[in-house]
């Protein structure tokens, strides 16, 4: 197969209180009370028809200050090297970052979210709403972060990945 491009039309932008990469919750469990606003553009305001039903949204965004990547990366809760694909670092092939946020409130084309772990004005691919009976799984593996997943409230970003 071609290498072939991909491309997205960016339909928000989070403004956040987080305005430099280091010191940003490296999780949304982390980021617990954090609120950010997500302004959607004018012409997308119609797709958020029913969305307040929902208590949290999944937001799809860029990793738009990430220049390269690496396919073997010390990720934060390692001092070990493991494979880009399995970790959750901004430094991707394809730098696209997702968050599950609480939603507070919706009026008009702002959206009110909390637990916020994404740097200010970062841009916004895709807004989903989060759905138990679907996005939640029992009986997971949490592979090489099963020793250290519960740091990860207390974690935060440095320069690592700049």
């Amino acid at each position: 197969m071609d290498n072939k491009k991909v491309t997205y039309d960016i339909i928000g932008i989070i403004h956040s209180p987080h305005k430099t990469i280091e010191g940003i919750p490296i999780q949304p469990n982390g980021a617990k009370g954090i609120k950010a606003e997500i302004e959607l553009f004018d012409k997308y305001e119609k797709g958020l028809k029913d969305i307040e039903g929902f208590s949290h949204i999944t937001v799809l965004y860029d990793f738009h200050k990430s220049k390269d990547y690496k396919l073997n990366v010390k990720p934060f809760l390692d001092n070990k090297k493991h494979g880009v694909f399995a970790t959750r670092t901004p430094k991707r092939p394809n730098s696209i970052g997702v968050s599950v946020l609480k939603l507070n409130k919706v009026i008009k084309n702002i959206l009110y979210v909390e637990n916020v772990d994404i740097l200010d004005n970062t841009p916004v691919i895709d807004i989903k709403p989060y759905v138990s009976k679907f996005d939640f799984v029992e009986d997971e593996r949490n592979g090489w972060l099963e020793k250290s997943i519960d740091k990860s409230n207390k974690k935060k970003s440095d320069n690592r990945f700049k």
